[in-house]
């Protein structure tokens, strides 16, 4: 089960950890074909080491160090399919860095130093500068034993931001975005969109452009232009920074879904599928022993670490069997479930579906339809997605069909692309024109379907 939860990355870590911690286990083709099962695998027939008898062994001749082992014969070329998969940390210079960079390049007195540097250490991952000055003034006299009045740390926070990126250090929203139209070249749209700023943040924040016309004295394609010059700004400057330091976020999809001649075909990652047998050195050790006549006790000791080395591994062969089974297994019943969206993308046509659907279907429990759908990815004709995303409940529409609460979202989200932008619908309207499309849900339910698609209300909206 817990096999059945990781992801292909996780899994070859797993994967790794147990070739370095089992030698009775190894990757790769065997170099002796026996016979062949299911799988493609070869099988010795001597492997049931239950049968042998551990008190007429001699274990000297297989322990010894005579040989030079394998590896160190080996070269240190390896193929593509040997890569090295970690996923890399990205490189560059962190934010903080960025700006004492920059502040290097300024001439400063000491005192002028240290006041910009702690501003600098202030700023966060936006690039704002969250903390009262009088704030700022306390801190550097306890800390730093640096004492100076709040005129010379607004100016020196002058300073800091005339800095790049443009708006770094800013202590609101709206000083944030006055510091990068400055930055700008002076134009009628770029003054006016600066006037409104600093003298209708609130009423430019809350849409209430009746209220913009009327007090800047503008018609309505000078607000718009305005308006469509502060859109353009970063509303987080240090966004862009803050993040060099973490991993590289990296998705590996488990399943690949293809469409080939109008029908879906369904594959496993080859990741998941590794190739895998008992060792044989460890198999021979074990068949040669019966003909050894000494019996000390260190030689049963090491006859049984051998043997349950090889157990452990026929058992972790076994349970990657099982995983790669249950793995197709459920996708395969969720692409069925689902072959109407698969075929087309239309997420309309997505079904209501739980995960007992799938249990069922499968003959399997529901927790092990969830270890697979909540942490694995598919690779479709429409993008990479997360398969517990295929999964919702359902209600009953106008006709009593049960239709997806996936689908009642789309249709809610198109609704809202398709309204008139200068009078956005309000949540009662919406859940009024989804009734008349047959999907009779309450204004409550259409607000929270609305929050969850990440749209805002009505108000916020609106546009000239």
């Amino acid at each position: 089960m817990k096999l059945i939860q990781l992801p292909t990355q996780a899994f070859e870590q797993r994967l790794k950890q147990e070739l370095e911690e089992n030698p009775a286990l190894e990757s790769g083709k065997e170099e002796s074909s026996g016979l062949e099962d299911e799988y493609g695998d070869s099988i010795d027939t001597e492997t049931e080491t239950d049968t042998i008898n551990t008190d007429d062994i001699n274990i000297d001749e297989y322990l010894s160090d005579d040989e030079v082992p394998d590896y160190r014969t080996r070269t240190s070329n390896y193929s593509a399919d040997d890569e090295e998969k970690n996923i890399p940390y990205a490189a560059g210079v962190s934010f903080n860095q960025f700006l004492i960079n920059q502040l290097n390049t300024v001439y400063l007195t000491d005192e002028e130093w240290t006041v910009a540097e702690f501003l600098v250490g202030s700023v966060d991952e936006s690039g704002y500068i969250r903390r009262p000055v009088t704030d700022i003034m306390d801190d550097l006299a306890f800390t730093q034993n640096v004492f100076v009045d709040e005129s010379t740390i607004k100016r020196v926070l002058k300073i800091v931001q005339d800095m790049d990126p443009p708006g770094v250090g800013a202590r609101s929203l709206e000083e944030c975005l006055i510091l990068q139209l400055k930055r700008k070249e002076p134009s009628e749209n770029i003054l006016m969109a600066i006037e409104i700023l600093e003298k209708s943040f609130e009423q430019f924040s809350k849409k209430h452009y009746d209220k913009l016309l009327q007090r800047h004295n503008i018609d309505e394609s000078g607000l718009k232009n305005a308006i469509s010059e502060i859109e353009k700004l970063n509303p987080k400057p240090g966004g862009s920074y803050s993040g060099n330091s973490k991993i590289i976020e990296h998705i590996v999809p488990d399943f690949a879904i293809r469409i080939i001649d109008g029908e879906l075909e369904l594959t496993l990652n080859g990741r998941n599928a590794p190739e895998l047998h008992v060792s044989k050195e460890y198999q021979n050790m074990l068949a040669g022993y019966k003909s050894a006549k000494d019996r000390s006790k260190s030689q049963k000791d090491a006859v049984l670490f051998i043997k349950q080395k090889l157990d452990a591994a026929k058992w972790f062969i076994d349970a990657i069997r099982q995983r790669q089974q249950t793995l197709f297994i459920t996708m395969n019943a969720i692409m069925a479930y689902q072959k109407k969206y698969f075929l087309s993308g239309d997420e309309r046509k997505l079904r209501p579906m739980i995960l007992k659907d799938i249990a069922d279907t499968i003959d399997m429990d529901v927790s092990t339809v969830s270890r697979v759908a909540n942490s694995k990815y598919v690779d479709t004709p429409y993008g990479t997605k997360l398969i517990k995303e295929f999964f919702s409940e359902s209600m009953k529409n106008t006709e009593g069909e049960d239709v997806s609460t996936r689908e009642i979202k789309k249709i809610l989200e198109t609704v809202i692309r398709e309204e008139d932008k200068k009078k956005p619908l309000t949540d009662d309207k919406l859940a009024n024109i989804l009734k008349e499309k047959g999907y009779p849900i309450a204004r409550r339910t259409v607000a929270k379907y609305r929050e969850q698609l990440g749209i805002p209300v009505a108000r916020l909206r609106k546009k000239i």
